[in-house]
């Protein structure tokens, strides 16, 4: 398990963030598919920790909980309040403290919101899908989306597995592919097809940086496909569990021929801190 802490003050620079510093401890909790994230607003400090996600929503949430707990000094009954949002989220319970659900697409939206106010669009690449949302930079509140759940292509699984086909750790890939000085072309939109590019590739010799590039871009291909449906509108923020890939934000950002913002805190925690703002309200 990571843990990360960040001054409130510093990070968030929506000038909503003054109603977050009056005291009230919450917590939002990303459950996703692969990895899990928790966020805990505590007097002025975010405290963020991410782990791999069990079969068990809860016992993930649970030990995530815990970990925050630990690191703030606080128990669990100084919690006013807990937001949970991802892939398991319909299972959290805990008991006295009062929880809600919290469509994913919203608390990414509304974290996004808080780190950089003028947001207008969030590619949100998570294990299993990915998302192109767009928001209302007034309140933070999403205008229109637009997924891709229905295929692997264009998220984290298929990535995961283009490293391991290449011999590359998922935190490998990213960094491979920018060392790349021929981004090779993957034609498919389907992951079964690219694979079969992928082993031709590599039985004609070409170099796995090259390959790993390819892929990259091909994601970012797919991925563009879905922001063109909302009309992609600068500032763009990049978050979910893919975030962390810099090959990835790369192509993306020469794919959109748009930068990406990249705020001082990690935006792989963006939807838990989303979830953990509108805890807030419960």
């Amino acid at each position: 398990m990571i843990i990360q802490t960040w001054n409130i003050e510093e990070v968030l620079l929506n000038p909503k963030k003054e109603e977050l510093l009056d005291g009230k401890s919450v917590v939002g909790i990303d459950i996703g598919s692969r990895q899990s994230k928790a966020v805990l607003l505590h007097q002025d400090k975010i405290y963020a920790a991410i782990t791999a996600s069990d079969v068990d929503s809860q016992r993930t949430a649970q030990r995530l909980l815990n970990r925050l707990l630990k690191e703030a000094n606080i128990e669990q009954g100084e919690i006013a309040a807990i937001s949970g949002t991802g892939y398991g989220r319909v299972a959290l319970d805990f008991g006295e403290i009062p929880t809600k659900i919290i469509t994913e697409i919203s608390c990414h939206a509304m974290g996004a919101h808080y780190l950089n106010p003028s947001t207008r669009t969030i590619i949100d690449i998570g294990g299993q899908d990915c998302k192109a949302i767009k928001i209302d930079p007034k309140t933070g509140h999403v205008l229109e989306f637009t997924m891709n759940d229905k295929c692997a292509a264009g998220t984290g699984r298929f990535l995961e597995k283009t490293a391991e086909m290449l011999d590359y750790t998922v935190e490998e890939i990213g960094e491979k592919a920018l060392t790349s000085t021929k981004p090779l072309q993957i034609s498919s939109q389907c992951v079964v097809f690219a694979e079969s590019e992928i082993i031709s590739l590599k039985a004609r010799g070409e170099k796995r940086e090259d390959i790993a590039a390819g892929i990259h871009y091909a994601v970012a291909r797919r991925v563009k496909n879905l922001v063109k449906r909302l009309d992609l509108e600068p500032d763009l923020i990049f978050s979910g569990g893919v975030s962390h890939n810099l090959g990835m934000r790369k192509a993306l950002e020469e794919t959109m021929k748009t930068p990406v913002i990249i705020p001082e805190f990690d935006t792989v925690y963006c939807g838990a801190l989303g979830a953990a703002i509108y805890a807030r309200n419960i």
